[in-house]
């Protein structure tokens, strides 16, 4: 399976997150990716990015998510879209799972948000399995992956092959711009994606923003710990890879005893 990791700007508006969106699938597309990801609340970014607040209506994500399922379509590549979404409880964080056809597959919600989201989302509840090409594939977003590892290995041990990870961390304000994959003076926020397709032996790909100031690159990790390939620190694009999917075994995920932490 050929996957791909978007790594966008952080968007002014809705409009410019989807010309983004476009932009980046064909990239990905053209060199026949089956599927790609894009960062944390994507559409219409996450909060504080600088859009203004009448870009969060039920009206405007409905049309965002038609738009960017006409795009799948159009480049037959799955898109797994992170957007803010309504439901009877809320605002949730969402990461929708649209096919190559563009037709969508469901979402999976961001059930363990960071302390300071409590005021921006409320918490799902549910877990999610979704397949494409016969692949299946697990979600989880930013905080929840990097602090309850527990998200992953659930995916795992219901055979997910790999695990993806849209998440947001790093500035355009302040901060450095790294040059080096899993710095010891870096963040831990790639050392903890190495970490979880590690001890699940499972693929794990996570997609960040290209602000000027990222925190972590986008990446693709091997059920071995090793960095596949990453994306280049604060600049826009897109990495894609190959992954054997027979290598992703989930050994050490299914090893675990789950009746012994209940």
């Amino acid at each position: 399976m050929k996957v791909a990791l978007a790594s966008p700007p952080f968007p002014s508006s809705i409009q410019d997150g989807l010309t983004w969106t476009e932009k980046l699938t064909k990239e990905a597309a053209s060199q026949q990716a089956a599927i790609i990801c894009f960062p944390e609340s994507y559409i219409p970014g996450y909060p504080g990015m600088g859009y203004s607040p009448e870009e969060r209506t039920p009206e405007k994500l409905q049309s965002a998510l038609n738009s960017v399922c006409a795009i799948a379509a159009e480049n037959k590549i799955a898109i797994i879209m992170p957007l803010d979404w309504y439901a009877a409880e809320g605002l949730l964080n969402v990461a929708f799972v649209i096919d190559a056809n563009g037709q969508v597959l469901g979402y999976q919600t961001k059930n363990q948000l960071d302390p300071t989201e409590d005021v921006m989302w409320v918490p799902g509840t549910t877990r999610s399995i979704f397949e494409i090409d016969g692949v299946k594939i697990g979600i989880t977003i930013c905080h929840e992956g990097f602090r309850y590892p527990e998200s992953v290995r659930w995916a795992a041990q219901q055979d997910a092959k790999i695990v993806f990870f849209p998440h947001f961390v790093g500035s355009n304000a302040e901060g450095v711009l790294p040059k080096e994959w899993g710095s010891i003076e870096s963040p831990y926020y790639e050392k903890a994606v190495m970490l979880r397709a590690m001890e699940n032996t499972i693929f794990v790909g996570s997609s960040n923003y290209a602000s000027k100031y990222p925190e972590a690159a986008s990446s693709l990790i091997a059920p071995d710990g090793r960095c596949v390939v990453h994306g280049e620190y604060g600049k826009p694009g897109v990495v894609v890879a190959d992954i054997d999917v027979s290598l992703a075994t989930g050994l050490l995920a299914k090893r675990f005893k789950n009746w012994l932490y209940v």
